[in-house]
């Protein structure tokens, strides 16, 4: 298991559900949130999500090491989103 992998677990057991399907998708790794049950559920899946972000694994690393902020990284063409943006803006609150 890799250590954003454990990073993104911890974080996301600690914060309410999301009340969706997040994808974060890297050109490394699909990490994959489940928030619609009781828990946010995360593993390595590529599971059709409400929401996914797609951006460089190096780019993740340096948003949850608060290097990069998410809307410099967005402005930036370093992330791209699709499906809905308030899903998207919930993954902020969990690697932070």
């Amino acid at each position: 298991m890799n250590n954003t992998l454990d990073y993104i677990k911890e974080k996301a057991k600690s914060n309410p559900p999301l009340n969706a399907k997040l994808k974060v998708a890297t050109d490394k790794t699909n990490y994959f949130i489940d928030g619609t049950g009781t828990s946010n559920e995360v593993s390595i899946d590529d599971s059709p999500s409400d929401c996914t972000i797609t951006c460089k694994e190096d780019v993740l690393k340096k948003l949850i090491d608060g290097k990069l902020s998410s809307t410099m990284a967005v402005l930036m063409g370093q992330i791209k989103i699709q499906g809905d943006m308030g899903i998207a803006l919930k993954l902020q609150t969990i690697i932070n």
